[in-house]
C-alpha cells in the first residue's frame, strides 16, 4: 500500500498567511482560496476590497488546478490556442491563470486559486503561499 503526505491545518494556516501577506505588501485586493488534491475547499479569505465574484472564481481555480495537478493556466492557453471545446470539460471551470497546484515528490497535495488582479499576479499570490511551505 502506497502512503502520501496530506496537507495539515498548520500547513494550510501558513499558506493563506503567506499568501496574504504577499498580496498586501501588492495592495492587492483579493480571494485566496486552498483546496485539498480532491479539489474541497479548505480554506477561503477574501481580503477588504475583493469583488465579491472572486469568491467564486478562486475556488474554481484552486480545484482545477488541483483536479489537474497543473497550474490552470495550462488550460487557459489550450483554450485560446483555439481548442474551445476544451469548455465542455466536467468538474473543471476555473480555467483561468491564478491555480497552481501543491506539489510533493511528485504527488498532488492540493492547490492554491487567487482571484481579483491581473492573472499573473494571482498566480504570483498563489506561489508565495506555496513557498512558505516549502514546496
Amino acid at each position: 500500500m502506497k502512503t502520501k503526505p496530506e496537507l495539515e491545518l498548520a500547513d494550510v494556516k501558513a499558506i493563506a498567511a503567506a499568501a496574504e501577506a504577499e498580496a498586501l505588501k501588492h495592495q492587492w485586493a483579493v480571494t485566496i482560496a486552498i483546496v485539498d488534491d480532491g479539489g474541497h475547499l479548505l480554506w477561503l479569505q477574501r481580503l477588504d476590497g475583493a469583488a465579491a465574484v472572486s469568491a467564486h472564481i478562486a475556488p474554481s481555480k484552486a480545484r482545477t488546478a488541483a483536479l489537474g495537478r497543473r497550474e490552470s493556466k495550462v488550460y487557459e492557453d489550450v483554450i485560446n490556442g483555439g481548442r474551445t471545446s476544451f469548455l465542455s470539460a466536467p468538474a473543471i471551470d476555473g480555467l483561468l491563470e491564478g491555480g497552481v497546484p501543491i506539489m510533493k515528490d511528485g504527488q498532488c497535495l492540493g492547490a492554491v486559486g487567487v482571484s481579483g488582479v491581473k492573472s499573473t499576479e494571482d498566480a504570483q499570490v498563489a506561489r508565495a503561499g506555496i513557498a512558505a511551505i516549502g514546496l
